[in-house]
C-alpha cells in the first residue's frame, strides 16, 4: 500500500500566524515565514511536555478561580463578595435564568470540559492510540475555537468596575477570584496553542511515516 505523503515529507512548512505554506531551505528544521516573518517548524517543539504543564498550572487554578470571590461590591445597601457561583444563583433565584445558565456554562462547565478534553488528547497521544483520530481531532480544533469564549465573568466585571464611578454610593472591585479565572482560560488557551494535533495520526501512519 503507497504511504501518504505529507507536508513534511514533501518538505513544506505551514504557518500558523498567517497560514502561508512555504519551502524552507534544503536540510532546514526550521526557518521563517516569508510573508509575516513568524518562525516556522515541521513540529512544535516540545508539544506533550509543553502541554501538560499548561494544564497542570490550569489545574491547580480551577478552584480558587470557583471558590474564592471574583468581586466585590460596597454600596449603601452593605457590601459582599461574590463568587462565580453565588451570581449564578442571584440571577437564577431573581428570574435571570437566561443570563444564569449562560454564565454557568461558559465559566464553569466550558472550562472545564476545556481542561478533560486535553487530558484525553495528550494521553491518548502519550500512549500512541489509533482511537477515533477524526473524532480527537475535531475535538481539538472544537477547545482551540471556543477558548476565547469562556472569558465572560472577567468581561463583566471589568465593564462594572469600569462603569460604576459613584464611590459615596457604590463601588466595584475585582477580587483574587477573577484572576485565578483569568489565569485557567489563558493557560487552557496555551495548553490547545501548545498541543500539536499531528501527533494524533503519527500512529495511524505506517511506520514510514513515524517522526
Amino acid at each position: 500500500m503507497a504511504t501518504p505523503l505529507t507536508a513534511q515529507r514533501a518538505g513544506l512548512m505551514l504557518c500558523h500566524a498567517c497560514g502561508l505554506l512555504s519551502r524552507p531551505l534544503a536540510g532546514a528544521h526550521a526557518s521563517a515565514c516569508p510573508r509575516c516573518g513568524a518562525g516556522l517548524h515541521f513540529r512544535k517543539p516540545d508539544s506533550v511536555v509543553r502541554t501538560w504543564a499548561y494544564l497542570l498550572a490550569a489545574c491547580i487554578l480551577y478552584i480558587p478561580a470557583n471558590v474564592l470571590p471574583i468581586m466585590f461590591t460596597d454600596s449603601v445597601r452593605g457590601s459582599q463578595h461574590d463568587t462565580i457561583m453565588s451570581g449564578v444563583i442571584y440571577l437564577w433565584s431573581t428570574g435571570s435564568w437566561p443570563i444564569a445558565a449562560l454564565i454557568f456554562f461558559a465559566s464553569v462547565m466550558v472550562p472545564l470540559l476545556k481542561i478533560l478534553g486535553l487530558l484525553v488528547l495528550v494521553i491518548s497521544v502519550q500512549r500512541r492510540s489509533t482511537w477515533a483520530p477524526q473524532q480527537r481531532t475535531r475535538l481539538y480544533r472544537m477547545i482551540e475555537f471556543v477558548g476565547r469564549w469562556s472569558m465572560i465573568d472577567i468581561f463583566v466585571v471589568a465593564i462594572l468596575a469600569a462603569l460604576v464611578q459613584f464611590q459615596a454610593l457604590a463601588a466595584i472591585q475585582p477580587e483574587s477570584g477573577a484572576v485565578a479565572f483569568g489565569a485557567v482560560v489563558v493557560l487552557t488557551m496555551f495548553a490547545a496553542l501548545a498541543f500539536d494535533p499531528r501527533l494524533i495520526w503519527d500512529p495511524v501512519r505506517s511506520p514510514v511515516e513515524a517522526p
